[in-house]
């Protein structure tokens, strides 16, 4: 049986491997250890089809030590304890540690994250972990503190045309055939930055013409699609594109679509973390200072499902999923420290003014620290007037109230309270 495209191009040296130049390129640091053949226990993180698996396999090949994967969607305590147990017994004095290659790393549980820590600390396997999540939160401490993170950027378009033109040119089936690139854009466009989806849509396209020349076009591209939709994958083909169609509908305030789009996910068996920690960050990012119970039921609905597991946990999922499609909307509180950041970043480190300055000792007093703070406790309403910025930001604003009851009554109170310094 001939084996997918992704697979008969999947590169066997750093010198085929396309993209993550910031890790592998001259001088790079990944490159410098792996040239060294001392490789440390590592993790790399980032979305599917960025080549995690493959720069995993070139590194074994190339330290000529063993190689052994697991994946932690079927693994269990026992598998890892089998592989460490055959990894003692396959290592020569003068080589390399063997490697020890977990997909999805991030859907380990504790135990089993447990099990791996005593072999890598021990030097008995160099674990070298993959994950599309943020290992911060994925990851246990010690484990993630004996590992260093590196981050697998979405291949750019130089990138993926480059591999468009080695399929073409290089590939044993695609050579045979006479194919012509007029347009490229909706095959970018659809691959999303992932090498193998980007392969398997080349790969359809051309398959289901039946005579030569076969001519790439938008038009194509889009129809093959259309006729082949791609399955949903919770290991990474649709994996991002149906979690953003979730999140737009939510900020959209469209809760059938949202609704839609979490029995995909469900039906499809997305990690349910997964779906709870984007309902966190969009009920702060999207709705935000509107409704600011968003939040904390967001917030509930992660600890809830952590509680009671599957598949009930779908339910407190559906009812936030609810809540904040059908709530109203601000990012004023994104927009407002994103403003900030860039300012902090632009003017650097300015001087806290004496007065608002901690004070704990003579010294400080003597020098100014402290006098003449105005404790708003002791005032009318509790608040009086005076400067929190720094003297070259006197005026500056970051935070513009929007339009919505919450905020509207935010920005009167605020109004009241400053005068002109609150204009809109």
């Amino acid at each position: 049986m001939m084996q997918p495209l992704a697979e008969r191009l999947r590169p066997q040296t750093l010198d085929e491997y396309i993209g993550q130049k910031h890790l592998v390129g001259e001088g790079a640091v990944l490159r410098q250890m792996i040239d060294k053949g001392e490789i440390s226990s590592f993790i790399m993180w980032g979305p599917p089809g960025v080549g995690k698996t493959t720069l995993a396999q070139i590194i074994a090949h190339k330290l000529e030590t063993p190689f052994y994967t697991l994946s932690a969607v079927t693994s269990g305590v026992k598998d890892v304890r089998d592989v460490i147990d055959r990894a003692k017994h396959s290592r020569f004095f003068s080589q390399a540690s063997p490697i020890l290659f977990i997909d999805e790393i991030h859907r380990f549980s504790k135990s089993q994250q447990d099990s791996l820590l005593g072999a890598v600390e021990q030097g008995v396997v160099t674990l070298i972990g993959a994950t599309t999540e943020n290992p911060s939160f994925e990851v246990i401490r010690p484990l993630l503190s004996r590992c260093q993170v590196y981050t697998l950027k979405p291949l750019e378009q130089s990138d993926l045309l480059e591999l468009i033109n080695h399929a073409i040119t290089t590939d044993v089936e695609l050579k045979k055939r006479k194919i012509e690139l007029q347009e490229t854009t909706d095959l970018l466009r659809f691959s999303g930055g992932d090498a193998r989806k980007l392969l398997n849509i080349l790969e359809l396209v051309v398959q289901a013409e039946q005579h030569d020349p076969v001519v790439i076009t938008n038009e194509l591209v889009a129809k093959r699609i259309q006729q082949n939709p791609l399955a949903y994958d919770k290991d990474g083909e649709m994996h991002y594109d149906i979690i953003s169609a979730f999140i737009k509908s939510i900020r959209g305030s469209d809760p059938d679509a949202a609704i839609y789009w979490l029995a995909r996910m469900v039906e499809g068996g997305e990690d349910p973390a997964f779906i709870a920690r984007r309902l966190v960050i969009l009920a702060a990012e999207d709705i935000g200072l509107a409704n600011p119970n968003a939040l904390l039921l967001a917030n509930a609905c992660f600890d809830t499902l952590m509680k009671i597991g599957w598949p009930e946990g779908r339910i407190p999922l559906a009812e936030t999923a609810i809540y904040l499609a059908t709530s109203p909307k601000s990012n004023s509180a994104y927009l407002a420290i994103d403003k900030a950041l860039e300012e902090v970043r632009k003017s650097g480190n300015q001087p806290v003014p004496l007065h608002l300055r901690n004070s704990p000792t003579q010294l400080m007093q003597e020098l100014g620290y402290g006098i003449d703070y105005k404790y708003a406790h002791d005032y009318p309403g509790h608040f009086v007037k005076q400067q929190y910025m720094p003297d070259a930001l006197k005026n500056t604003r970051f935070w513009e109230p929007q339009p919505n009851p919450a905020e509207e009554k935010h920005k009167e109170r605020m109004k009241a309270l400053w005068g002109k310094r609150i204009e809109n």
